[in-house]
């Protein structure tokens, strides 16, 4: 992200996300930048390589095109991710799950709120609940669960259902057209259509905003938090 730095001047190529100055050592914007750039190295190779049609090229090129204004969509929401931040700010211990895809935003939204909090946030894949983490499951533990992904949508209800039954409260993540989540989910957060894929991009900046007010609330320095560099 930086020109010049000692990363960039060691490396044989350098691909610059230009992101701009983080000011911030949470880093948000760069996050989602590096990951876009991910998204359009693995485009061009599979073109290049002939795995990926033309047509399908151009629908992720398309989607990614949409991601800005989608993401504004969910800065517009702001003031409600706020309340919720006010809601639960006091909790000391958060658990965070996802499927798939929704597995990495999971950890990234951990990964946020344990930096600028100090909150004791912990992220695992949905599917691996059972295998000890349920155990710590308890009345007013705060769940994060995102569900993003329409293909995986019927399995995160279930795993949702199974943390609220020993209960938690839940905070989800899921796209518009995703209302059925209501039923398990007392407060849900939602994001803008798009392909499964391509969520990440998106379904983190609820989470990022959510960080930041959480830790706004509990009086913590959000851009220089304690023992990071």
């Amino acid at each position: 992200n930086v020109v010049g730095s000692s990363v960039a001047r060691e490396s044989d190529d350098v691909f610059y996300t230009w992101a701009g100055p983080e000011i911030a050592v949470a880093s948000t914007k760069a996050y989602t930048t590096q990951l876009v750039c991910m998204y359009l190295i693995g485009l061009y190779m599979g073109r290049e390589k002939g795995t990926l049609p033309d047509e399908t090229y151009r629908k992720y090129i398309d989607e990614l095109l949409a991601v800005p204004e989608k993401i504004e969509k969910i800065l517009h929401k702001e003031r409600d991710i706020e309340k919720l931040a006010k809601k639960f700010y006091k909790r000391d211990n958060v658990f965070f799950i996802g499927r798939g895809v929704d597995s990495a935003v999971s950890y990234e939204g951990s990964l946020k709120l344990k930096e600028i909090s100090y909150i004791n946030s912990f992220a695992i894949a949905a599917g691996e609940l059972k295998h000890g983490t349920i155990a710590l499951i308890e009345d007013g533990t705060l769940v994060v669960a995102v569900a993003a992904q329409d293909r995986l949508f019927e399995k995160m209800l279930s795993n949702i259902q199974e943390v609220k039954a020993r209960g938690a409260d839940i905070l989800a993540i899921a796209k518009e057209n995703n209302t059925d989540i209501e039923q398990q989910a007392e407060n849900v957060i939602y994001i803008p259509e798009c392909m499964d894929e391509i969520t990440p991009l998106i379904s983190i900046v609820p989470l990022q905003i959510f960080a930041y007010y959480i830790a706004k609330q509990r009086g913590c320095d959000i851009d220089k938090p304690k023992n990071l560099a």
